[in-house]
């Protein structure tokens, strides 16, 4: 009787029956054309396996291939740069070799093979290696110098290793023996994805990610390190915050995966990514980007591996010494991947059909986000920024309650608020970030030891805004006195002339930490100013006439990012019409 074949297909879901050969999470290649696949369930019965490429074609009695290994990415230099399906099949050169579909089967091999790289050794002969010790380094790309690390599970003497000059990824560097075993090192070290790479010690989160988008920065910022989600309805703006976090945060590396996306949605990503420049470098941002794609209508179980694909290569450049970000668009299509394969597993749904285990596979991924020392002696981290999209704009759906349970940075995004074009549109009375309190002492040192307390005045004056505004709406704003009247034209100006942002404009598309603080410093004076005019009893209508609130407003404009000076003739404004009007 013929061993490993198939015995049933439902879908993405094949089961081989009476069969001891597999273990659990491995590899394997399933039918005639060898599909990737990875076994996800062993029984007396049978074994599941569940296939990253469309099974059309399969039938029973097809032979299925254990391999002994687990799904595993390829790790070396030449990943920068490169576009990647989630079971990192480099997309372009399978386009340029097959066509625009990937077919069934395809192994090509991540990295080219025939680059070489001119590569600088930095150990000899003789030398002991460590696990995560740099080997040797490569410039990958004009921002990013590869550097080549001992995999984490080889130590030992080296015995031979070459001279720094060209050689291809594949060639062999050193040879290390340990305990009389000769282990040869190439540029290239392979990684199973859903196992964590490790660190020498995780650290506390203490240092911003900055990405020069007020309303992130100053009101909910999230740390490096850290974890983030944007939940929003369609057309709420998820794919475009992450493309200006992605071009403007102060990361390193970005990986951005686009996990079970429209296919024009991440057509329309790949165009602008490869056009894109960097403002650091001012060089092209894909230098220093990773894209992952994986739309809607490529295999449902590939999803899953995506964002464990996309995560991996973070940790690897992480353990290099680098802060990476990952974008992860959209989560919520990662779960749908999740329901839909437990589905057809036939096991017990949980609520609204999502498997009962979701919680810990959406945990188990946000947790791979820190900041850490790593093997070589470095600091790096990585970021996970997950956009999520509940239908029909419903927060209190599974996937963004069980992903808020795991994330310390909540953007909500508005559907009112962006149909009003007001961008970013996340809403300030329903987001937040628990990061504050870890990082109020790099606000203090690197800004300003005040803003903190102008952070928490701007806070106070929106929640005020928002409850007197649902007054307004029952009773209209005439009966409201004057210093109430103060208020909601204060949130105003915090609204539109500190939290709106201009991605168009020169000036406003990303705002540096001083900046931000001079903003805030200028709308706190008003306020104060204003509020003294008002105790005095005087009209706060004769105030707004002067056309001093709207000057203030337009400030994110006036003033350019290196000329911080200039915010002071605000303070001279303020003072002078108050004066006027006594």
């Amino acid at each position: 009787m013929q061993t490993n074949v198939i015995h049933a297909i439902n879908g993405p879901v094949v089961k081989v029956s009476n069969t001891s050969s597999f273990r659990m999470l491995e590899m394997v290649y399933v039918g005639h054309e060898k599909l990737i696949g990875e076994v996800i369930q062993i029984n007396k019965k049978a074994t599941v396996i569940q296939v990253y490429e469309d099974t059309t074609g399969l039938k029973q009695g097809d032979p299925v291939y254990p391999t002994g290994e687990s799904i595993s990415v390829i790790l070396g230099p030449g990943l920068m740069s490169n576009i990647y399906d989630g079971i990192e099949r480099p997309l372009e050169s399978i386009r340029e070799k097959e066509g625009n579909f990937i077919p069934s089967g395809s192994q090509e091999y991540p990295l080219d093979q025939a680059k070489r790289w001119d590569v600088n050794v930095l150990v000899k002969t003789g030398d002991i290696v460590t696990p995560g010790m740099i080997f040797a380094t490569t410039q990958e790309t004009s921002r990013i110098e590869h550097r080549m690390m001992i995999p984490p599970h080889i130590e030992g003497v080296v015995t031979m290793a070459k001279a720094s000059g060209s050689y291809t990824v594949n060639e062999t560097l050193l040879e290390i023996k340990h305990d009389g075993v000769i282990t040869p090192l190439t540029l290239v070290q392979k990684w199973p994805i859903k196992t964590p790479r490790p660190v020498s010690k995780r650290k506390e989160l203490h240092v911003p990610l900055i990405s020069g988008q007020r309303v992130i920065d100053t009101l909910f910022p999230i740390a490096k390190g850290g974890t983030a989600a944007v939940p929003g309805g369609f057309g709420t703006g998820k794919t475009m915050m992450q493309h200006q976090l992605a071009k403007w945060c102060d990361a390193d590396v970005i990986v951005y995966v686009g996990c079970g996306e429209r296919g024009n949605e991440m057509t329309q990503v790949l165009e602008e990514f490869s056009e894109l420049i960097d403002p650091i470098s001012n060089k092209p941002l894909l230098e220093r980007t990773i894209l992952i794609a994986n739309t809607s209508n490529m295999p449902v179980a590939a999803r899953e591996a995506s964002i464990y694909t996309g995560v991996t290569i973070a940790e690897y450049y992480r353990d290099m010494g680098y802060h990476v970000a990952v974008m992860a668009d959209s989560t919520s299509r990662w779960a749908e991947a999740l329901r839909e394969i437990s589905g057809r597993l036939e096991e017990m749904p949980a609520e609204e059909g999502f498997p009962a285990y979701l919680p810990s596979r959406i945990s188990q991924f946000y947790e791979r986000a820190c900041y850490v020392n790593t093997l070589s002696g470095h600091e790096g981290s990585v970021s996970i920024i997950g956009a999520v999209s509940p239908q029909g704009a419903d927060f209190s759906e599974p996937v963004t309650q069980n992903t808020k349970r795991f994330v310390r940075s909540f953007w909500a995004l508005d559907k009112q608020l962006a149909y009003a074009r007001h961008y970013a549109a996340i809403n300030w009375t329903q987001s937040y970030s628990d990061y504050i309190t870890d990082l109020e002492p790099w606000y203090r040192d690197h800004v300003n030891p005040s803003f903190i307390d102008l952070r928490k005045r701007i806070v106070m004056l929106l929640a005020e805004e928002t409850k007197l505004l649902e007054i307004v709406k029952l009773i209209g704003s005439d009966v409201l006195p004057d210093d109430q009247k103060l208020i909601i034209e204060l949130g105003r100006v915090i609204r539109i002339g500190f939290l709106q942002q201009n991605a168009f404009h020169p000036e406003d598309t990303y705002v540096p930490m001083s900046k931000q603080y001079e903003m805030m410093r200028i709308i706190n004076y008003m306020y104060e100013q204003s509020l003294e005019y008002v105790n005095q009893g005087k009209s706060i209508q004769v105030l707004k006439e002067t056309g001093i609130f709207d000057r203030i407003i337009k400030m994110k404009y006036d003033v350019s990012n290196d000329a911080l000076e200039q915010f002071e003739a605000y303070i001279h404004d303020v003072n002078d019409v108050i004066r006027s009007i006594d």
